[in-house]
C-alpha cells in the first residue's frame, strides 16, 4: 500500500539536504546489492535522525537495529565531541558490512557495534541515554521499549521505525504477525503516562516519543 504518493516522495527528497558522499555511497551500494535493501532508512528519514540528533546534540546514543549502517552514520553526525553511539546488529554479515561502512567516517572512533540479541545487550550498557533509534523485529519493539525508557533521561526522544508498517496498520481486522505487534507498540506508547509521541508519516511512519 502507497501511504505517501511516489510524487510527493520525489519532491520531498528534491527539497531534502543532500546526503554526503559516504552516506550516498552505503545508500547506493545496500540499495543495488542487499536482497533488503527496503529496510534502509533512506535519504529523506536519514536527514531527519541527523537534524533530530544534531538539535539534541546527544553524549548518548543507542540504535537496536544497524543493518548496513547508514542510519546510525547520520545519528551520529550530531554526537557530542565526545560522545558514544552503541549500535546492535543480530545479523553478523550485516554487522561486517557496518563495520566496513563506519570505518570510512571520521566518527568512527566513537560507533560502538554490538553484535548479538538486543535483549541481552542493552542491559548490559551502562548509559543513561539520551537518543534512541529502534529499528529492529517489530515483535520485540514492546520490550525494547520498555528495557529503554527507564534508561532514557528526561526529555530524551526514542524515535520507532516503520510505526505505520506499510500500511497494513490500517487494515480491518489486522492480519500478520508484525502489523500486529506494531499496532500494539503504538497503542502501548499511546497509553504510557511516562512519554508524549507524535506519529510522523514520513517514509513508512517514524514515532517520535519523549520521555516526561
Amino acid at each position: 500500500m502507497h501511504l505517501i504518493l511516489p510524487q510527493a516522495e520525489a519532491y520531498a527528497a528534491k527539497h531534502t539536504s543532500p546526503e554526503d558522499a559516504l552516506l550516498q555511497e552505503v545508500n547506493q551500494r545496500t540499495m543495488a546489492d542487499h536482497p533488503l535493501s527496503h529496510m534502509l532508512s533512506g535519504h529523506v528519514q536519514g536527514r531527519l535522525l541527523s537534524m533530530m540528533s544534531s538539535l539534541i546534540q546527544p553524549r548518548y546514543i543507542l540504535e537496536i537495529g544497524t543493518f548496513t549502517g547508514y542510519s546510525a552514520l547520520c545519528l551520529a553526525e550530531g554526537l557530542a565531541e565526545s560522545g558514544e553511539l552503541h549500535t546492535i546488529e543480530l545479523r553478523e554479515a550485516d554487522a561486517a558490512t557496518a563495520r566496513a561502512n563506519f570505518s570510512k567516517s571520521e566518527k568512527n572512533k566513537q560507533i560502538h557495534l554490538h553484535i548479538g540479541n538486543a535483549t541481552d545487550i542493552i542491559p548490559r550498557l551502562a548509559p543513561v541515554w539520551d537518543l534512541v533509534f529502534l529499528d529492529a523485529d517489530k515483535t520485540g519493539y514492546i520490550g525494547y521499549y520498555e528495557q529503554i525508557v527507564p534508561r532514557l533521561r528526561p526529555g530524551g526522544l526514542i524515535l520507532a521505525d516503520n510505526v505505520l508498517f506499510h500500511g497494513e496498520v490500517l487494515q480491518e481486522p489486522l492480519s500478520g504477525k508484525n502489523a500486529k505487534a506494531i499496532d500494539a507498540f503504538n497503542e502501548h506508547v499511546n497509553k504510557d503516562p511516562r512519554t508524549e509521541q507524535v506519529l510522523l508519516t514520513i517514509r513508512d511512519g517514524v514515532l517520535l516519543i519523549k520521555k516526561k
